[in-house]
């Protein structure tokens, strides 16, 4: 691999799509390669080096899923036990969902537990414990099983089965028994631990400007689970590598047997629209349906900060890019379409509308569509559905609004984006087994209101 060919590149893309600064990593043949262009941070101007730390956000659940098949390996936990069998002062708001979530509906993203509930509960060692606590007024999205909606809280939640299981606090499980055996020695959770590297801050703007430095760092420690690991890009390789390696490390250690690696990797769940998004969900890891091959992977978002990891089982490569701020999905969009292509074959899928869109009956859509911490209102101006999302509860005061056109695609199925400078992503309209109308996007699964 010519790695500074793709350090030229990511580079380049980085400048056009303002990005601050990324690092990348790719792990090919059995070995890892690494790079990183621009700025940290650009009020102090430091630059980003391949030793630098990112926030991979919701990569981390990767990591919390392979402590939970960790235990199901042992046999201390069965996936499909309510999870009150574990935890019995777990509780929602639904009394059917209280007795009847399990393990695996969180870890599959289909308990229908209101997901976006980032909730502070403190610095202290109890932090997970007292967040599942808070989780007893927690919604429903929609009943147990019967969609995908992706969900933070399930995460933490299962981070807390972590802690009763193992003992341990969710930050000393994660370090004593996955980062240590896997040398992942720049992978850190807590701010004080970051501190001792260089470390990136996210940066925040609408597309197209000039981002600027964000206010906060990063996620509340009660988060831990679901996304506040920091990590070299070079560490989020050596994490997948793990799972291309049947669990094992690189000394031979069996970090989790090989049946359980695969049972994370096969897909569980499709989304509405399944061919639109090209993925389904599996235990933790996305199952990419792409041109050229299998691939695995999971994305990552915080305080301005995005990451994109990508996983090609059988062609043993795995790439990681961190990125603090900017329009990083098409750094992502282009630079992995053209080094996966270069080293597996596989190709990134675009998702766009048609060059003339058909005709489809708008009004149906039209009314407000809220969920746990997001609040979306479809408009209809001149035959054109308008969405407005709005982001509510304690992530107000640092996520923008989102505005958007919706063009047609299909029945149901519409594309959406900010502006010319951001790639499409699809927005779709659809019922439950019961008719009750939904609005999928972002991952996300919200009833009409």
């Amino acid at each position: 691999m010519d790695i500074n060919h793709w350090q030229g590149r990511l580079a380049e893309l980085c400048q056009a799509h303002q990005v601050p600064g990324a690092s990348l990593a790719v792990l090919a043949d059995g070995e890892i390669h690494e790079c990183a262009t621009g700025v940290l941070h650009r009020g102090t101007g430091v630059e980003a080096t391949t030793d630098s730390l990112f926030q991979i956000g919701s990569i981390t659940k990767l990591y919390t899923a392979t402590l939970i098949m960790q235990l199901v390996a042992e046999g201390a936990l069965d996936l499909d036990a309510p999870v009150v069998s574990v935890l019995p002062e777990f509780a929602v708001a639904d009394a059917v969902a209280t007795k009847t979530v399990t393990p695996r509906q969180l870890l599959s993203h289909t308990s229908g537990i209101d997901g976006d509930f980032f909730h502070d509960t403190g610095r202290g060692d109890d932090c997970v414990a007292a967040y599942v606590a808070a989780c007893a007024g927690l919604g429903q999205n929609h009943p147990p099983g019967v969609t995908m909606s992706y969900c933070n809280s399930g995460f933490t939640v299962l981070g807390r089965i972590i802690e009763v299981l193992t003992g341990q606090v969710w930050d000393v499980a994660l370090r004593e028994r996955l980062l240590d055996p896997l040398g992942a020695h720049s992978t850190m959770t807590l701010a004080e631990d970051v501190l001792r590297f260089r470390s990136a801050l996210g940066h925040l703007g609408e597309p197209g400007e000039e981002p600027v430095p964000a206010p906060v760092w990063g996620l509340a420690r009660s988060a831990g689970p679901a996304g506040t690991i920091n990590a070299t890009a070079a560490d989020v390789v050596r994490f997948a590598r793990l799972h291309l390696d049947g669990g094992r490390t690189p000394d031979g250690t069996v970090v989790l047997p090989a049946e359980h690696v695969a049972a994370m990797q096969r897909p569980f769940v499709q989304l509405p629209a399944t061919h639109a998004h090209h993925m389904c969900w599996g235990l933790g890891w996305i199952a990419y349906d792409w041109p050229g091959g299998r691939v695995i992977g999971h994305d990552g978002a915080t305080v301005g900060q995005k990451a994109f990891l990508r996983v090609v089982p059988d062609a043993g490569v795995a790439v990681a890019l961190l990125t603090n701020g900017g329009v990083p999905a098409e750094v992502y969009q282009r630079l992995f379409s053209e080094l996966l292509t270069e080293t597996t074959g596989v190709t990134v899928p675009d998702f766009e509308p048609p060059a003339e869109p058909p005709e489809v009956d708008v009004t149906r859509y039209v009314g407000s569509y809220v969920r746990e911490g997001y609040d979306v209102e479809v408009t209809e101006q001149d035959g054109v559905l308008h969405l407005r999302g709005e982001s509510i509860g304690e992530l107000a005061a640092i996520n923008a609004v989102t505005t958007a056109v919706l063009v047609p695609v299909e029945e149901g199925l519409f594309a959406a984006r900010r502006n010319e400078h951001e790639p499409w992503a699809p927005v779709v309209f659809y019922t439950l087994p019961d008719g009750s109308p939904y609005l999928h996007f972002s991952m996300r699964a919200a009833p009409k209101g």
